[in-house]
């Protein structure tokens, strides 16, 4: 494979025709969350699927089906620069940081980009940490985190919408060395997690997880989960939800035998990223407040989700937060993944518009 270096930079007079886009999807729906105000960073990233950040504030943006590995300056009413720093590679959706080291989840292989900040314009070549993790790729993409121990996170879907496999592999969330790739199970019964995060308060991993198909248009719902003892079970394949038993699999099993999940969200939305808010620059209504990136539907005949929902301290389900990417039944972005920036703000991957987007506090007049 020839390397291909791919270097765009975007004037932010660019932009003004995506603005106005989204503009006119606020004024034809819900819109942005009173007090805030929505903006494009660049919209020269394909595909664009789990971000990461660095000290110096460089953006690190992971693909699906693009392939590629993205570095995005994000200089402050400046340009944005995006530099495509690796091509070619299967489905590298998830990404995280640790230290000056990035690692990339690449549907059977991570990988690791060692001193990113220093090296990302110079064809940087990958150390493969592990590359035995399964090759299926029906829920082969994956999200990436690393945990206060140190050790990756990685989840590993259920090759399928819905069946049982001898592999104990599928559908878990792995705990993994991030030097050896040596692997543990940290939770089973998990279909398909493509966003977690760390609570600020608690330490404990909060992930997303998406319901099966076929089902009908609001079942099962959609799970946010916390995990309280390794080794658990999430119930898939058997139950989903808090209590809905599998039409195939779950007759003979009870729903008091698994972890139910903290929150459910409507069905079909494709709850994705998520981060607890833990910066200083929100109102204090939203501090340590839950963003999630709804995705979206595709096999529902009324569409929903394609939002960034938020779950606030006390409230017992979500609600919209930035609700401009569906307009009736029209879809101009699918938010992929949600980060909180080291300036506060909060950060939106679009995979299909190929997008960043930031939200912030609109400034008192």
């Amino acid at each position: 494979m020839s390397f291909q270096r791919d270097v765009r930079r975007i004037a932010v007079g660019s932009l003004v025709l995506a603005l106005a886009v989204i503009s006119g999807l606020a004024a034809a729906g819900e819109g942005v969350a009173p007090g805030f105000s929505l903006s494009v960073v660049t919209d020269q990233v394909p595909n664009a699927r789990q971000m990461a950040e660095t000290d110096s504030g460089l953006l690190l943006v992971g693909s699906r089906s693009a392939g590629n590995l993205y570095a995005v300056t994000l200089a402050p009413g400046g340009e944005a620069e995006v530099v495509t720093f690796a091509m070619g590679l299967k489905v590298p959706s998830g990404i995280a940081l640790k230290g000056n080291d990035l690692y990339v989840a690449a549907l059977n292989r991570v990988l690791r980009y060692r001193d990113i900040e220093r090296t990302f314009r110079n064809q940087p070549q990958p150390e493969v940490v592990t590359d035995s993790l399964p090759t299926e790729r029906h829920h082969g993409w994956k999200y990436l985190s690393v945990g206060p121990d140190g050790y990756l996170y990685v989840p590993v879907g259920a090759p399928c919408n819905i069946c049982r496999r001898e592999e104990e592999v599928f559908a878990t969330i792995l705990r993994m060395h991030p030097d050896t790739g040596e692997w543990s199970i940290l939770a089973r019964g998990v279909r398909n997690s493509v966003g977690m995060d760390w609570h600020p308060e608690t330490g404990k991993l909060w992930f997303t997880d998406n319901g099966r198909d076929w089902m009908g248009p609001d079942l099962p719902p959609e799970e946010v989960n916390v995990v309280e003892e390794a080794g658990a079970h999430y119930g898939y394949p058997f139950i989903h939800g808090t209590d809905i038993r599998d039409r195939e699999f779950g007759a003979d099993h009870d729903p008091a035998d698994y972890v139910a999940p903290v929150y459910e969200i409507q069905a079909h939305s494709a709850a994705l990223g998520m981060a607890f808010y833990d910066g200083s620059l929100f109102p204090a209504a939203y501090e340590g407040a839950l963003f999630i990136a709804e995705h979206g539907s595709w096999n529902r005949l009324s569409k929903v989700g394609y939002r960034v929902s938020v779950v606030r301290a006390g409230a017992t389900k979500a609600e919209p937060f930035v609700d401009v990417w569906l307009d009736g039944e029209a879809v101009s972005g699918r938010p992929a993944d949600v980060l909180v920036a080291r300036d506060g703000t909060l950060l939106v991957s679009d995979d299909y518009g190929g997008r960043i987007y930031r939200v912030a506090p609109t400034p008192a007049s």
